[in-house]
Formats: structure tokens, C-alpha cells, sequence
């Protein structure tokens, strides 16, 4: 499975922004798949994940200001974040796996795409 990001940039705190994650592969609709951020000089953590068949969960420092979902006939996962903060700044990561247990835990992902950036000023 190759995975593609997109959709980061630079906003100002309150505003929005769409990430994209584009799959490719034979069975890349039947992969778990999640987005996780990694700020300057921190550990990637962990934002929200989406199973194959729409299960969604998310991380307590996003819930109610970020939306997962994937469009299996495209072979694309999104990430809509709303409101915005400063320490939402960081390099957000698409990944994939095969099974939900463990979700969280980035060492559990077979498959990463190489990053988007998104940098939120106050």
C-alpha cells in the first residue's frame, strides 16, 4: 500500500483546513487507516483513525473539532479539522495497518505517507 498526503498549509488559529490521504494498492480499502501528527522535537502522536468499514475514533485533544472519514471508491481518506489552535502546528502523518486493536500506537502501522504540514499562528 502506498499512501500520498495532502492539504496542509499555513492558517490562522480558528480556521480549517481539509487533509487528504490517497491509497493505493490492490487491498488498501480493507486497511485500517489513521492520521497521526508529530510536532518539532516530539513523539508522533496519535489523531484520529477510520476502519474499513467507517468505524471512527478519535484522539480526547481533537474530538469535536476533527472529522475522519474515507471514501473506499476512492481510495481516499480525509482528515476536516476545524478551529484550529497553535499546538495543532506539526507534520501530519496518513498510515495504514490491517487490524483496529491497538489503533493508537504508531508502531503498530505497516504503511506511512510522507507528511503534510500544517503551522497554525496565533
Amino acid at each position: 500500500v502506498q499512501l500520498q498526503a495532502s492539504g496542509g498549509g499555513l492558517v490562522q488559529a480558528g480556521g480549517s483546513l481539509r487533509l487528504s490521504c490517497a491509497a493505493s494498492g490492490p487491498t488498501s480499502s480493507s486497511y485500517v487507516m489513521g492520521w497521526f501528527r508529530q510536532a518539532p522535537g516530539k513523539d508522533r502522536d496519535f489523531v484520529a483513525v477510520v476502519g474499513s468499514g467507517g468505524t471512527t475514533n478519535n484522539a480526547d485533544s481533537v474530538k469535536g473539532r476533527f472529522t475522519i472519514s474515507r471514501d473506499n471508491a476512492k481510495n481516499t481518506m480525509y482528515l476536516e479539522i476545524t478551529s484550529l489552535k497553535p499546538e495543532d502546528t506539526g507534520v501530519y502523518y496518513c498510515a495504514a495497518r490491517r487490524y483496529y486493536q491497538g489503533h493508537w500506537l504508531a508502531t503498530q502501522y505497516h504503511y506511512w505517507g510522507q507528511g503534510t504540514q500544517v503551522t497554525v499562528s496565533s
